[in-house]
């Protein structure tokens, strides 16, 4: 799966519980046995959770298509775990809120220390009263452009958050059931420990995506279209508008509801497309080939110990970010400014305004707690988590 460097784009948040899809190596082989899909009902396994077995597996890929991010393919194996079925969603993040009174990132005034860590060095301090409250917002463009320069179609807008997706003047009204967005990697983890769950790791929630398909580009297998059949929620390039021209009104871009394409191998949703979705790892550019180095095969990789991304413009090669997976209605099966929907593609999210969380399984085990699913907007971010 490809990373990407880009800020606020869409994300979702998914919890596992003990998690990715990519572009891999050679020609993807379905394993001899289709996976069982294994739905936790409360007795065995949290309800609204669906088992990962664990096992070893190729992460990353050598495709033509990847990034040198994505590079090169190399051996992992991680242990079972339940991951949250879908990301998290308005109605779900809606119930944190109200039971906790927290509040979001973009809610909240920025504090020029945290802003200081991700711009060139010397950036001057601007003037209090820019400080506002805020997310990055999709907001297209009337004819094609460049795709080199991302900022032609996104656009800070004071007031966008998760009940405001777009800004002030948006709302969520009727997207009970749609991925909250708009929500930081703090805010997945404060769902996260509210819900008893946590972010999945890099490797699981590629494992987990990749559905029980070794090396397939997408979570679904090797074409986009099976049978002209769409299979997830990104930018439909069979359409006249190339992106990220948005003038036909006709042509709806932003969230859809959980479950309107069908599941991967494991029964997880929206493992590709719609939102973009929180891991736990922090981002480094060559971390892939770091782990390739490793003698014996890493088990249950818990990322790297800090940031390093020497490929991102002005900003600081030790910005904090963490790793987003998945891939966002944004998104498409051609070079874009936003990263294509295979499996293996990886994106790193500076630490601003995006969304995750996900449900927990309560039973006290004495284990960790389970991944989930956290996101990030595509100017709004979902999210998935784990359990553990």
């Amino acid at each position: 799966m490809k990373r990407q460097t880009k800020i606020g784009l869409a994300v979702a948040a998914m919890l596992a519980a003990s998690g990715a899809v990519g572009t891999y190596v050679a020609v993807s082989t379905a394993p001899e046995r289709a996976p069982t899909i294994k739905l936790g009902d409360g007795k065995e396994g949290p309800v609204g959770m669906a088992w990962i077995p664990g096992n070893e597996f190729l992460m990353g890929n050598d495709h033509e298509m990847s990034q040198p991010n994505e590079r090169p393919a190399h051996k992992v194996r991680v242990s079972g775990f339940w991951m949250d079925v879908h990301d998290v969603t308005n109605a779900q993040f809606r119930r944190f809120v109200e039971a906790t009174g927290y509040v979001t990132t973009a809610e909240r005034k920025p504090r020029w220390e945290d802003l200081r860590a991700q711009l060139p060095p010397g950036t001057p301090r601007p003037d209090d009263s820019r400080l506002q409250a805020g997310a990055m917002v999709f907001v297209g463009t009337e004819t094609e452009v460049s795709l080199r320069d991302y900022s032609r179609w996104w656009r800070f807008v004071p007031g966008a958050d998760w009940r405001h997706p777009a800004g002030s003047g948006s709302n969520i009204d009727g997207k009970e059931d749609h991925p909250v967005v708009q929500v930081s990697y703090q805010d997945a983890q404060a769902y996260a420990k509210w819900a008893g769950k946590r972010l999945p790791t890099e490797a699981e929630w590629e494992f987990a995506a990749r559905g029980g398909l070794e090396q397939a580009t997408y979570s679904w297998g090797n074409e986009l279209l099976p049978q002209g059949k769409p299979m997830a929620s990104i930018w439909d390039t069979r359409q006249p508008q190339p992106f990220p021209v948005v003038k036909d009104e006709k042509v709806q871009v932003g969230t859809t509801p959980l479950s309107s394409f069908s599941p991967n191998g494991y029964g997880l949703y929206d493992m590709a497309g719609n939102v973009w979705q929180w891991t736990a790892d922090w981002y480094r550019a060559d971390a892939f080939k770091v782990q390739a180095q490793y003698r014996h095969t890493p088990q249950d990789p818990a990322g790297p110990a800090n940031s390093f991304d020497p490929d991102n413009g002005g900003t600081p090669v030790s910005a904090p970010k963490r790793v987003t997976r998945g891939g966002s209605f944004l998104c498409s099966d051609t070079a874009s400014a936003t990263a294509p929907a295979r499996g293996a593609a990886r994106i790193l999210s500076i630490l601003c305004r995006i969304s995750a969380f996900g449900r927990s399984w309560r039973r006290s085990n004495g284990r960790r707690p389970r991944p989930c699913r956290a996101a990030v907007p595509a100017a709004e971010h979902p999210l998935r988590h784990r359990a553990g």
